[in-house]
């Protein structure tokens, strides 16, 4: 069943278990002019979207620890809200575009602001 989310601007929730790269993914989109929610694991991303309704993109890890990889936590958040966006990363695996739930964005690790905002906005 999808759930309508209201509209919003574009806040980014981004999910990532290593809490280094976490923060200096956020700063990096905060320096862009997005709002940021950050969540440790998939697990906690679920929550946050449950509670909140103006999440925009959900930028994710796809390995990590918990319930569910970043793979399984896009295609849940594509299956109840539609209208997030959907960006997925890791340094381990290589994903095309098209193999992203939503025909969303991959975005390899290492990367670099620019490349993760430049696909922000590709998915808005």
């Amino acid at each position: 069943m999808s759930i309508k989310r209201l509209p919003t601007d574009s806040v980014v929730l981004v999910v990532e278990d290593d809490a280094l790269v976490r923060l200096c993914a956020a700063e990096m989109l905060e320096d862009a002019g997005f709002s940021v929610v950050e969540a440790c694991d998939a697990d906690e991303a679920w929550d946050i979207l449950h509670d909140r309704y103006d999440i925009a993109v959900l930028f994710t890890d796809i390995d990590m620890p918990g319930s569910m990889d970043g793979v399984i936590l896009a295609a849940r958040v594509h299956a109840t809200w539609p209208d997030i966006r959907l960006i997925l990363t890791s340094g381990r695996h290589r994903l095309a575009d098209r193999e992203v739930p939503d025909h969303g964005l991959f975005v390899s690790k290492p990367y670099n602001g620019s490349q993760v905002v430049e696909a922000i906005g590709q998915a808005v």
